[in-house]
């Protein structure tokens, strides 16, 4: 679990608070953040304390979001049964979240009612991935999206 907090907002010594005010930290989780100056803001989340992960999947995402090539700028991984979704526009983000998705159908559900809830017109947007798509599901995003990229 994670959250974002506007970089002027955030406390070091409050981090736990912040994360506790949006959702519930397990027993035995760490909290932890990390700066993400390109959108002046922190990713405060939980780790399990003996986690080999030290930093989650959204972090590596809102990294690479300026990486994709248009102005609506749509990022996904799908991996172990969870969406990681980030999409801004320019150099504004507008959404960082994580979704349960146990296939692809579902995964695409949520990137749809993203996309139309920030109204951004997908006929005219590039959705981009970090995770591998198979040629179908490839085609199936085409139908929609003006491009679709590995990153």
């Amino acid at each position: 679990m994670f959250t974002l907090v506007p970089t002027n907002f955030f406390d070091p010594e409050k981090e736990h608070e912040a994360l506790a005010g949006v959702a519930r930290i397990g027993d035995g989780c760490a909290v932890r953040h990390i700066e993400i100056p390109q959108y002046d803001a922190v990713l405060v989340y939980s780790v399990d304390e003996d986690s080999v992960v030290s930093t989650p999947e959204i972090a590596g995402i809102l990294n690479r979001l300026p990486d994709c090539p248009a102005y609506n700028k749509i990022l996904c991984s799908l991996s172990g049964g969870r969406l990681h979704l980030a999409i801004a526009q320019g150099k504004s983000l507008l959404l960082a979240n994580c979704f349960e998705a146990q296939d692809f159908t579902t995964a695409e559900y949520y990137i749809f009612l993203a996309v139309k809830s920030l109204q951004i017109n997908p006929e005219v947007s590039t959705i981009c991935w970090m995770s591998d798509l198979e040629p179908a599901q490839e085609m199936s995003l085409y139908r929609y999206f003006k491009s679709v990229v590995r990153i």
